[in-house]
């Protein structure tokens, strides 16, 4: 089981077209996987993604990953993908996330885990920009203020 608490999990299918002719998880999906958690995070925390940019006018980039492959995942597992904060900065965050398949009812292994941080941009310019205070009051309560 997971060692410490994430703040959001989200759970996939491993289906055909995630998996390499040999039937495990293609190296890159994992980063789609983890794209994947993220976004559902903040759709969970009440902030799409293009409503942020429409509204906003601010987009999300990942800026650095690291990822560390332990074991494969196969076709038709059932995985739970977290996301935990790192740090939370006024324009950045640090972001761990892992990806656990599931075993059993009680039992899960970890196959990858990474650090992604992700910077926030103005979606005209692609300059750096503050993440807008309700997101950033959504992801660490209380830690952000104008």
């Amino acid at each position: 089981m997971p060692a410490s608490n994430p703040d959001f999990r989200f759970t996939l299918r491993v289906y055909w077209e995630d998996t390499d002719a040999g039937g495990v998880v293609f190296y890159a999906n994992y980063l789609k996987f983890f794209e994947r958690a993220r976004t559902e995070w903040l759709r969970s925390l009440g902030h799409e993604q293009e409503k942020l940019r429409a509204a906003k006018g601010v987009m999300f980039v990942v800026t650095d990953t690291t990822v560390r492959y332990l074991l494969p995942a196969r076709l038709d597992d059932l995985l739970d993908v977290t996301v935990q904060i790192e740090h939370a900065g006024r324009a950045r965050m640090s972001i761990r996330q892992q990806a656990w398949r599931r075993d059993g009812p009680e039992s899960q292994t970890l196959l990858a885990e990474g650090t992604i941080r992700i910077g926030c941009i103005d979606a005209g310019t692609f300059r750096p920009q503050r993440i807008p205070t309700a997101v950033a009051n959504a992801v660490r309560p209380g830690a952000f203020a104008d």
